[in-house]
């Protein structure tokens, strides 16, 4: 299948566009817990990830800044995985890679009472094909981007979402609304991030029929 290389003058910079998306990270370790990060900064952030597109344009999203002290570090105490009989995740094999994520994991766990600023996306729960979570996350990954490129790293978590009765008395947050994430908020140490380690595309694309390989002819 050929590819056509040629690309419409959108005004944009590709190669910094490209970079963006490209070395936007799961941060954990390189987090830097020492650095305040001023609330600006955030908002900045927020304005631009409410761009995203959203369902239906209904915007049910809710979005919670926590920056106090002593509510980051109630939930962080929420930030504890469940009993093993209810974890949800399927079994991933073990790999030099996935043993690197699982250590910088149990990292964040540690230290997670230590992040300055903590972002809880919320969405009102409703029906629709989907449901209600797909909606919120072009925006949480928007975020994630201008933190990025602002000096800041973030990376999506779900464990407080095993304890989510207890972080929606704790935040506040009114029964119809869903948490749908957590997002710890720092800037990074280092100067930079790399593309990260990825199958090859042609071994999880397929063209009009499952199985149909891909083929940049």
């Amino acid at each position: 299948m050929g590819m056509d290389t040629q690309h419409q003058d959108a005004g944009l910079d590709l190669a910094t566009v490209d970079k963006l998306l490209t070395t936007t990270r799961a941060v954990r370790k390189r987090l830097d817990f020492s650095r305040p990060v001023p609330l600006d900064v955030v908002v900045e952030c927020l304005r631009l990830a409410l761009q995203a597109p959203t369902g239906s344009n209904a915007q049910r999203w809710r979005w919670l800044v926590v920056t106090d002290p002593e509510v980051r570090h109630a939930l962080a105490d929420l930030y504890r995985p469940p009993a093993p009989e209810k974890r949800l995740e399927p079994e991933i094999p073990i790999t030099p890679q996935q043993e690197r994520m699982m250590d910088s994991a149990q990292f964040l766990m540690r230290h997670i009472h230590e992040v300055p600023v903590m972002v809880v996306p919320c969405i009102e729960e409703s029906g629709g094909a989907a449901g209600w979570a797909p909606s919120i996350y072009p925006a949480v990954w928007s975020f994630m981007l201008a933190l990025r490129s602002r000096g800041l790293g973030s990376v999506i978590t779900t464990v407080t979402l095993y304890h989510r009765e207890e972080a929606a008395a704790l935040l506040g947050i009114p029964e119809g609304y869903a948490q749908s994430c957590m997002l710890p908020v720092a800037y990074y140490t280092g100067d930079d991030f790399k593309p990260a380690v990825r199958r090859p595309l042609e071994e999880v694309c397929f063209v009009n029929r499952w199985g149909e390989p891909l083929r940049a002819d």
